[in-house]
């Protein structure tokens, strides 16, 4: 029997994800009710609305909820590709989809020499873990995206550069891919996709870029790191309010703007480290990108004044590549962000009630799931400065004694 040939067969891990992904199906066609809000309404009213703006043409011009990229509007059309379901079926079919295409992207490299299929064990594991939520928005596409221009990177760095200008147009945060790339070809094939595609939706489609004036009165959403301050604010009397706010719930009143200012100053100083290291960072593996990449989207995630449930699926996504390779260095991050994930289905959706009323069990969730990130950051930037930054200790050379006449002229000539 070929042991290690069933070690790395993947049949188990197909049957795991075929029996999870049925599952979280049935629960977003509502066959089945999943604890607590529903989840699917973004689907079936904010997203199929916007969807009947743009087939006229226009991006959502008047409404502060849109707050996307503009290539954001190919996610949300892309229900027309299954026009024969309604708008809601379409995007969950499509959703699995996208899921599926990781998956096999995932298992393509963990079967090849070298590689591991800890990575789609990963992705089969950790996204449900974070519920029907995955399904019911578009990120789990632009993981996907993510996820094939990380593996497409040594061999295709075009291919990988148009895939990251592609992603950065989706929503943003796949420009941080670039962070550990070096090849030139890669920073021009993201720079012209990126502009390209600007260009294209600036001129067939006004209001592409309206976005970026819907959010100069944003608060500190109630999830995020910096709610935490107001959580416990609030057993003191702080005289605030939570209230639905350009399309997530949020804490307004006193205090909210400095520790909103507070948290882009804590990303730019996570930013800052991550220039640094990349200036000090001397050895780059066939890993490294990968790892880096998972770093700064952890510290974009963590410092954000916004920390909605669907960000989880980048860093799931990210962690299942970082565990393909075998010499990575992201285990331990990985394994805290599937705890955190699990964590985070319990705050939201099951308990989120409680996390908006502050009580004990929502407070304990957020400090839980907030504190495992915070852990899981730290832990991953340590990694990726020691494999990259670290002088490694040299390794001493065998000291050879009682050599004879013979050996002592051996080792001479």
């Amino acid at each position: 029997m070929d042991i290690a040939g069933a070690r790395r067969s993947p049949a188990g891990l197909l049957v795991a994800w075929g029996l999870t992904r049925l599952l979280l199906l049935l629960f977003v066609l509502k066959v089945f009710v999943f604890p607590g809000p529903d989840v699917t309404s973004d689907v079936s009213v904010i997203y199929q609305g916007w969807y009947d703006v743009l087939r006229t043409g226009t991006f959502p011009q008047d409404d502060v909820t849109w707050q996307y990229p503009p290539a954001a509007a190919l996610a949300i059309l892309s229900p027309a590709l299954l026009s024969f379901l309604q708008y809601a079926t379409a995007f969950f079919v499509l959703a699995f989809l996208a899921d599926l295409a990781v998956l096999c992207m995932l298992l393509y490299t963990g079967l090849r020499p070298g590689s591991s299929l800890r990575g789609a064990w990963v992705w089969v594991v950790g996204v449900p873990l974070l519920g029907p939520t995955v399904y019911a928005r578009y990120d789990v596409m632009v993981t996907a995206v993510a996820v094939a221009a990380l593996l497409a990177g040594a061999r295709h760095p075009r291919v990988a550069g148009t895939l990251i200008g592609f992603g950065a147009m989706l929503k943003v945060w796949p420009v941080l891919l670039l962070v550990a790339v070096r090849r030139r070809s890669t920073w021009m094939a993201a720079a012209v996709t990126a502009a390209g595609l600007a260009a294209l939706f600036a001129v067939t489609m006004p209001g592409a870029f309206a976005f970026l004036t819907f959010q100069a009165d944003r608060g500190t959403e109630v999830e995020s790191l910096g709610s935490l301050v107001f959580h416990v604010a609030r057993q003191y009397g702080w005289d605030g309010q939570v209230l639905l706010n350009y399309g997530s719930v949020e804490f307004l009143g006193p205090w909210v703007n400095i520790v909103s200012t507070a948290a882009l100053a804590l990303t730019g100083i996570a930013f800052g480290w991550l220039l640094l290291w990349r200036l000090r960072a001397t050895r780059f593996q066939a890993h490294t990108a990968a790892d880096a990449a998972f770093v700064a989207v952890l510290l974009f995630t963590t410092t954000s004044r916004v920390i909605s449930p669907q960000y989880m699926v980048w860093l799931i996504g990210l962690a299942a590549v970082c565990l393909c390779f075998r010499a990575g260095r992201m285990t331990g991050p990985a394994l805290i962000v599937l705890v955190a994930s699990f964590v985070t289905v319990l705050e939201f959706p099951i308990y989120f009630g409680n996390v908006v009323a502050s009580d004990g069990l929502g407070v304990t969730l957020l400090f839980l799931r907030n504190g495992l990130l915070v852990a899981a950051t730290v832990l991953a930037a340590v990694n990726l400065w020691r494999s990259t930054v670290t002088a490694e200790p040299e390794k001493p050379l065998p000291v050879q004694t009682n050599l004879t006449a013979d050996e002592e002229t051996s080792v001479s000539s």
